[in-house]
């Protein structure tokens, strides 16, 4: 069930973050699916970069495969309109 692994998703993540705020950005866990897909959504400077698309599966997926295999794949979500940050255009993880 995927809320077995929610747990093990949400520490592997701790594990993840830090080199993503290095950077200046971070990511949210928003959901784990029936089907075990990790539903994340980028912020700070990796919402909206040229190369959160490369961040989320070369990094974040195959990171959390790696450390839990049951997770079939890692989506983003886009953040509520409501949740609107400043464009801050702070260019990130260097690009």
């Amino acid at each position: 069930m995927a809320s077995a692994i929610y747990e093990d998703v949400k520490k592997a993540l701790d594990e993840i973050r830090p080199m993503l705020q290095a950077d200046g950005g971070d990511v949210e866990l928003v959901e784990v699916t029936e089907d075990n897909v990790v539903k994340v959504r980028l912020q700070g400077a990796c919402d909206g970069c040229p190369m959160a698309r490369i961040t989320l599966k070369n990094g974040i997926e195959r990171r959390l495969k790696r450390v839990v295999p049951e997770v079939e794949s890692v989506e983003s979500v886009q953040a509520d309109e409501d949740d609107e940050d400043e464009d801050e255009d702070s260019g990130c993880c260097g690009h």
